[in-house]
């Protein structure tokens, strides 16, 4: 590959390409085609598939929200191999251009009304100039005022740089599809390692009212224990300490620094003495309920007021990691629906006295362990997992910004 700074060729290309790149309008690159409008009354449980906004998830045909309509009300193009579908009208403004290549034969099947579709000669090369920031640019210039939507006649007009030979838009498309390959390939890895990781919390944990998970440990036999939160927990609540560092908690569970969140807003010490110690391996009570609103701190600092901490009555008898998964198991967050009802609604939290009367299905400290090293195990790879397809990313970003214009 070789390096360029003329205004006409990209940053990086590949050797033995020297011409300009010339600028062309899209609808002399490709051909366009519109969705079909349907009505309740046409869907179906079978029938033809119509692919919608829904459909379309990190640039891949994504099914589990399908819609099917009868064939008989069908009048619009059946989609083909290679076809490119892109959002053109959403609710949302950021999912306008939202876009994936059919990478595969889709048998009786249609885009819907709020979608566009593209064929070419080159769609890999067309879908790589999607992706890249160029497209964004075009869509951002050319949304509505008040209509989140681009016309088909908008999208037409769009300019793009293009190589004036069709074998370096091969060589680009091609690389391009190799990449995204690479990247299908490890989101669906990673699919897999979550849902090795769900069918272990489904089968290691009891189900509602049972004593025993359908999965155990090799000689282990015992039913698990069942007893009040308060019988294991304590309420913490430590004050007048305002040195100490901002902690808060995240869509994602994690207690993080106040400052990691560009939240680093100034308060004087004499609100800061108002906030709560909390250590690492205590436990948080937030507002974030959509996992249940229990957080697991791994650092030491002050958290608002409006938290709840709470801590093991005996250390020496619990594992903190086997509880930080019991606190998002899906079981668990449904008995919280005991305490919760019509307290959350109002922006407050859990108090410990509500939790405390929670019964808990828990088993000994030697299977906690076991049980938090398996699933911990799989957590660091699906860390790793997550890693590995950030950094193909950014080397696909990375071509996109040198091997276009």
């Amino acid at each position: 590959m070789t390096k360029r700074d003329d205004k006409r060729v990209p940053a990086l290309r590949f050797k033995g390409f020297t011409d300009e790149w010339e600028q062309r309008k899209l609808k002399n690159l490709v051909d366009f085609y519109s969705g079909l409008t349907y009505h309740p009354e046409n869907i179906r449980e079978k029938g033809t598939f119509v692919i919608r906004s829904s459909n379309i998830k990190d640039g891949q045909l994504v099914t589990g929200d399908n819609i099917f309509v009868a064939p008989e009300i069908v009048n619009s193009t059946y989609v083909k191999k290679d076809d490119i579908i892109v959002v053109v009208r959403n609710g949302s403004r950021k999912l306008i251009g939202k876009h994936t290549k059919l990478n595969f034969n889709l048998n009786n099947a249609v885009i819907g009304a709020f979608m566009t579709g593209i064929r070419s000669n080159n769609n890999n090369f067309i879908n790589a100039i999607f992706d890249s920031d160029n497209f964004k640019r075009e869509i951002h210039k050319n949304l509505g005022a008040t209509i989140n939507q681009i016309t088909t006649g908008e999208l037409k007009r769009m300019n793009f740089y293009i190589p004036s030979l069709t074998s370096e838009q091969n060589y680009l498309g091609n690389l391009m599809k190799v990449l995204d390959k690479l990247i299908t390939l490890q989101q669906r890895k990673l699919r897999q390692l979550n849902f090795i990781r769900q069918g272990l919390t489904q089968n290691l944990f009891p189900d509602k009212d049972k004593i025993k998970p359908k999965v155990q440990f090799k000689g282990y036999k015992e039913n698990w224990k069942i007893t009040k939160a308060k019988n294991i927990f304590t309420e913490v609540d430590v004050r007048e300490l305002p040195d100490r560092v901002i902690l808060s908690t995240t869509q994602t569970g994690k207690v993080v620094t106040r400052s990691s969140l560009g939240r680093n807003l100034l308060f004087s010490k004499d609100k800061l003495k108002n906030y709560k110690l909390v250590l690492p391996g205590q436990f948080i009570i937030h507002l974030r309920s959509f996992k249940g609103g229990f957080a697991t701190s791994e650092l030491s600092g002050i958290v608002s007021p409006t938290y709840t901490i709470f801590d093991f009555k005996d250390r020496k008898q619990n594992d903190s990691n086997f509880w930080s998964i019991l606190f998002t198991h899906y079981n668990f967050i449904q008995s919280l629906k005991s305490i919760t009802e019509g307290i959350r609604y109002n922006g407050v939290t859990i108090k410990f006295n509500q939790f405390a009367d929670l019964k808990i299905t828990y088993p000994d400290l030697e299977i906690q362990s076991r049980l938090s090293q398996l699933i911990q195990c799989l957590d660091a790879d699906i860390k790793k997992q997550k890693l590995k397809i950030q950094k193909f990313k950014k080397v696909k970003q990375f071509l996109l910004q040198n091997m276009f214009i």
